[in-house]
């Protein structure tokens, strides 16, 4: 028993050394991006991609644009709002199990 207190104490020891080391020092400022920045972007992106999907067959029914651009487009955008799905998604059931978390 007083051995294993023993090496209980010296691994707290080596984990505060451990801590001291380079690169864990507390940042001076905040990081560049907060969390609300990435996912605004995100659905800016997406529904540009949207913008461009709608434009693009828009252009190809007045004989403007190549098929082949179209489908790129819309491809594109399909993906684009898969993605906000899914991430949308993924907030609220973080969001859930942060509701089921005890107080």
């Amino acid at each position: 028993m007083v051995n294993q207190i023993a090496n209980a104490a010296a691994a707290y020891a080596n984990a505060a050394t451990q801590s001291q080391g380079p690169g864990m020092e507390a940042r001076a400022e905040p990081p560049g991006t907060s969390f609300g920045d990435m996912v605004r972007d995100l659905v800016t992106d997406g529904i540009d991609a949207q913008r461009q999907a709608e434009q693009a067959s828009a252009d190809a029914l007045v004989g403007r644009a190549d098929l082949n651009d179209v489908v790129m487009a819309v491809n594109n955008a399909e993906m684009g709002l898969q993605m906000i799905v899914g991430l949308r998604d993924r907030i609220i059931e973080a969001y859930q199990e942060i509701l089921r978390m005890p107080i």
